[in-house]
């Protein structure tokens, strides 16, 4: 069975930084394209950073060049830097793990920024 956990949310104040773990048991993150999304009340989920399983990333124009996408792979587990954190940046992080055949979610970690 696949397991996706996230960790490292928080109330942070505008300007600050948090890093974001999501941990695979059942589930190898270098076999697949590994994703964080952001969702906020009464809104899809929407694409914050993704990383293949080449190693490639990719960033919403929101957060580039705030947010770095990393795998360690001895760890199995992803992770969200999020630097220089702004208010519109609050929202549940989700990681997602997709392969040819599925698609894994976890169950999200809260993160708040204050102004």
């Amino acid at each position: 069975q696949v397991q996706l956990m996230e960790s490292g949310g928080g109330l942070v104040q505008a300007g600050g930084s948090l890093r974001l773990s999501c941990v695979a048991s059942g589930f190898i993150f270098r076999f697949g394209d590994v994703g964080w999304y952001r969702q906020v009340p009464e809104k899809q989920r929407d694409l914050v950073a993704a990383i293949t399983r080449g190693g490639s990333t990719n960033y919403a124009d929101s957060v580039k060049g705030r947010f770095a996408i990393s795998r360690d792979n001895a760890k199995n587990t992803v992770y969200l830097q999020m630097n220089s954190l702004k208010p519109e940046d609050t929202g549940v992080y989700y990681c997602n793990a997709v392969t040819s055949k599925s698609s894994y979610w976890g169950q999200g970690t809260q993160v708040t920024v204050s102004s």
